[in-house]
């Protein structure tokens, strides 16, 4: 394996290699994608945009859910999820993550992954929002995404059959808009039977986020403009706890809800507790939006003075650098930008529109989270899709690359962040997604046109002049094609 940045004075003339897949993203949906199809004999090159300690996966508070329990189940899991997506969910895509997650973990316990466990051994299950079981597990507590994603890069840096191509952003796909055959980054071009982009989520397209400031969509925008339809962009889920500190670095901070799953409350502006703190995350969204207006914009608070700061350690200390002595009082918080829902979308082997061209992790859309995501179901997408993803792409075989064109990936400008929380945030109308979508960067454009098309309020999707859920869309997809149209679509 080699590492690594690459330098060329004409990048698009040098010549990466060629692969039976490359993966485009280094958390955790690309490196299980990577060590899976190199496991499986496939050539295998990894593209990250970071070094692979600074992905997104890295900074993920949240666990893997799976029904682990005994009293527990896959179909349980499977009512739970349904639920929480608000009829909207692919439920094939649920059954299939349900039924696979619990042998997901036992791979990764075979491969030696340390999940936190109780004092006689087994493995401690947390409860989060709109579980009716503790199917929570996780990693050095808070820091689930940090030891994951590290055991994942040692076990890829292992893998002789695997280049790894770190500070490297594609900045294209070559692609006749029907065939994918590679990808251009900023130091050239590499060639592949089968390419998969794993390049995580969009929700740092939001100007008030819990994500790393990278987390722009790059994936869905090249894979668009490759030729790929996109589905379910309306749909961001907004995060009820994140720490509300205006003017600071660490405003919209991420406090997972695992705490709220150890009893936590959220109290308003008269220290009264005022909602199901683990109900699913846009009810609690929805109850702290009302809680505002209520208290004339004034903060609500999350009371984790009787949480043991040990057993979260890195949200005490982030609150601590942040000026907040949280086991002494209640710290604001409200709704921050998280996961997207939506994004390239892709079957249940991760194949999108464009042959050759797949997809998984948070930049994919299978249909698994409808509406609204049940807590910490991402981490187990990663592996379960990722895998299914990797598989499906080893059995492509290469075509013969066109020549490029000239288009190239550009990044958002800080005015669109700023758009999109104020026109797409918590709570939408007409006339704001109306400017939306016609903002300069593709993806915010394609936020604006599907949330404005969609005419109801759903999940992380509310419409202040459309309050009502409209059982027509009961399971209706906005497919977002190519050229700008929207399709209405229903999946298996």
């Amino acid at each position: 394996m080699t590492t690594g940045s690459r330098a060329a004075s004409d990048p698009e003339s040098r010549d990466l290699g060629t692969f039976d897949l490359t993966v485009v993203g280094g958390g955790a949906a690309g490196l299980w994608a990577a060590l899976c199809a190199a496991e499986a004999g496939g050539s295998v090159c990894l593209v990250s945009r970071k070094p692979l300690a600074e992905s997104a996966s890295f900074h993920a508070q949240g666990g893997l859910a799976a029904a682990l329990d005994p009293e527990d189940s896959p179909q349980q899991h499977f009512q739970d999820t349904m639920a929480a997506g608000r009829n909207l969910c692919r439920a094939s895509a649920v059954e299939a993550l349900t039924v696979e997650g619990p042998g997901i973990v036992d791979d990764l316990i075979r491969r030696g992954m340390n999940f936190d466990r109780e004092s006689e051994g087994s493995l401690s299950l947390a409860l989060e929002g709109g579980h009716t079981h503790r199917r929570i597990i996780h990693a050095g507590g808070s820091q689930t995404g940090r030891e994951i994603t590290s055991a994942l890069a040692q076990m890829v840096a292992e893998m002789d059959n695997i280049e790894v191509l770190e500070e490297t952003s594609a900045v294209a796909l070559v692609s006749d808009r029907e065939r994918c055959f590679g990808v251009i980054t900023e130091y050239g071009t590499i060639t592949a039977a089968a390419t998969l982009m794993a390049s995580g989520g969009a929700a740092a397209l939001w100007r008030r986020t819990s994500n790393p400031w990278g987390a722009i969509g790059a994936g869905p925008v090249l894979a668009s403009q490759g030729g790929a339809e996109l589905a379910d962009l309306e749909f961001c889920q907004f995060h009820p706890t994140c720490l509300s500190a205006p003017g600071t670095p660490f405003d919209g901070a991420l406090i997972t809800e695992a705490i709220r799953g150890e009893g936590a409350p959220l109290l308003d502006v008269n220290g009264e507790r005022f909602t199901d703190e683990l109900a699913p995350r846009d009810d609690v969204t929805a109850a702290i939006l009302t809680r505002f207006q209520m208290q004339d914009g004034q903060e609500v608070r999350l009371d984790m003075t009787a949480i043991d700061p040990v057993r979260f350690s890195s949200v005490f200390e982030m609150l601590g650098k942040a000026g907040f002595d949280a086991t002494r009082e209640p710290v604001p918080v409200s709704p921050g930008a998280h996961y997207m829902m939506g994004g390239i979308a892709v079957d249940l082997d991760g194949k999108t529109s464009v042959q050759g061209l797949y997809a998984a992790g948070e930049c994919a859309c299978t249909g698994l989270h409808g509406a609204n995501r049940l807590a910490s179901n991402s981490l187990t997408e990663c592996f379960v899709f990722g895998r299914r993803a990797a598989m499906a792409g080893l059995e492509e075989t290469p075509g013969v690359m066109p020549a490029p064109d000239d288009w190239r990936f550009d990044p958002p400008l800080v005015e669109t962040r700023q758009s999109v929380w104020e026109f797409a945030g918590p709570l939408r109308n007409m006339e704001g997604l109306s400017q939306l979508a016609s903002d300069r960067y593709p993806l915010a454009r394609a936020i604006g046109s599907t949330a404005l098309a969609r005419k109801e309020s759903r999940g992380g999707h509310r419409r202040t002049d459309f309050p009502a859920t409209d059982p027509d869309l009961d399971f209706t997809h906005l497919i977002y094609l190519p050229g700008g149209e929207i399709e209405l679509r229903r999946w298996d």
